[in-house]
């Protein structure tokens, strides 16, 4: 009879990227951020996690060209694909740093992306290049202290004042992230409180505008190489503009901003729970227990395969959703579906990883204690799991 011989690798990992999406260039493109990731960003995760990243960090991937990467070269990207946004988020998770990929991510996904869909010319120009640049630095206000999830609940008022040709904003928003270092907030707020969805509008404000106050730095369980902030609006005026595209319309608008941010948060989180389960596999293969390598044990060798086929899903389902994403499709379910499996797969991952360290996952001084603290977020922001699953059974009529 013929052998059969099968493929194996040294250390079982499932980190080679899919090339389904991927071609050359994004390849090319990976290769310069990892060569980046691993000069610049590696060797201050512990201080980072510390003391939060500092804003230098972003203007010197501004230098690079790491800002801008599917923005048109018009305002000062790189005019790639949707591809190279998936590209960015994997290699900065591989730094290590929850933090760090979460305040980058607000900045590059969140914000920018509904500046160039929705904002007017002048305000691309004013804004964009900075971005891309490093210049500034964005952050997007959606949450307060009581709206979440729910979106409409949102109760920060924008009200027009006639007279003085302007809108004055007064309200709070908390969990802000890149809230105490950002130059502008893409603030959600109620233009009219009696015309439902219809009734929200989206502002760029500028953070150092009379009345905007951080009023406080926030404490969290994990991510701490970013910041997060308490933010407060007293009578802050704006000109009109500063409305983001047409009053009226910030729902949709966020909605869309949404979809992006669920997808890149998917492949973020992926990576980042790569990074965990790779961290993990070289720690079992030195740590000696019983005579053997502690990955030589069934039930240690068992939960590797367990957290690498998960894995395995994960991505794919990422790299599927991002192709539809990116060929023009808006597919609500599909997204809900990846941002759901993606962030609790990422959480069963580290939690394993952390037990088979052991006393050790529970240590400051071991990665995988951040990892374990930082992947925890992803299912609770741009959408908790309650919201996720409702949509998509939503999507089935019921």
């Amino acid at each position: 009879m013929e052998t059969i011989r099968m493929a194996t690798t040294e250390h079982p990992s499932a980190a080679a990227p899919s090339r389904s999406i991927f071609s050359e260039d994004h390849e090319a493109l990976r290769e310069s951020i990892r060569s980046f990731v691993d000069k610049e960003i590696v060797p201050h995760v512990q201080e980072w996690d510390d003391t939060t990243f500092p804003d230098s960090i972003v203007k010197r991937m501004g230098d690079l060209g790491f800002l801008g990467l599917s923005i048109p070269e018009e305002y000062g990207g790189q005019g790639g694909d949707y591809f190279t946004n998936i590209v960015l988020a994997e290699e900065i998770a591989r730094a290590g740093s929850g933090g760090f990929l979460m305040g980058l991510s607000v900045h590059t996904d969140m914000v920018m992306p509904p500046l160039l869909e929705f904002g007017t010319e002048e305000q691309k120009q004013q804004y964009i290049p900075a971005g891309v640049a490093g210049d500034e630095i964005f952050c997007l206000g959606i949450t307060e202290p009581d709206a979440g999830s729910d979106v409409a609940a949102i109760k920060t008022r924008a009200v027009r004042d006639d007279a003085a040709g302007e809108w004055v904003i007064n309200g709070s928003k908390t969990y802000i992230t890149n809230g105490t270092r950002a130059s502008m907030c893409m603030l959600v707020t109620k233009t009219d409180p009696d015309a439902g969805y219809g009734g929200f509008t989206i502002f760029l404000v500028p953070m150092d505008a009379p009345g905007v106050l951080v009023e406080q730095k926030l404490e969290k369980m994990g991510m701490h190489a970013s910041d997060t902030a308490l933010l407060a609006f007293q009578d802050v005026r704006v000109p009109d503009s500063a409305v983001l595209g047409t009053v009226g319309k910030g729902f949709q608008q966020i909605m869309w901003e949404l979809q992006a941010e669920r997808t890149i948060a998917a492949a973020g989180v992926t990576a980042y729970a790569q990074y965990g389960f790779d961290k993990t596999v070289e720690y079992a293969t030195e740590r000696k227990t019983f005579g053997r390598a502690l990955g030589q044990h069934q039930a240690i060798r068992h939960k590797f395969a367990q957290m690498a086929t998960e894995l395995e899903a994960a991505r794919e389902l990422v790299y599927a959703t991002a192709a539809s994403y990116a060929s023009g499709e808006y597919d609500v379910r599909k997204i809900s579906m990846c941002k759901l499996f993606a962030t609790q797969v990422a959480d069963r991952v580290a939690d394993q990883c952390v037990q088979i360290h052991g006393g050790a996952g529970y240590m400051k001084e071991y990665d995988i204690s951040r990892v374990y603290r930082d992947v925890r977020l992803y299912r609770i922001g741009a959408g908790a799991d309650e919201i996720m699953l409702d949509v998509i059974g939503k999507s089935y009529g019921f």
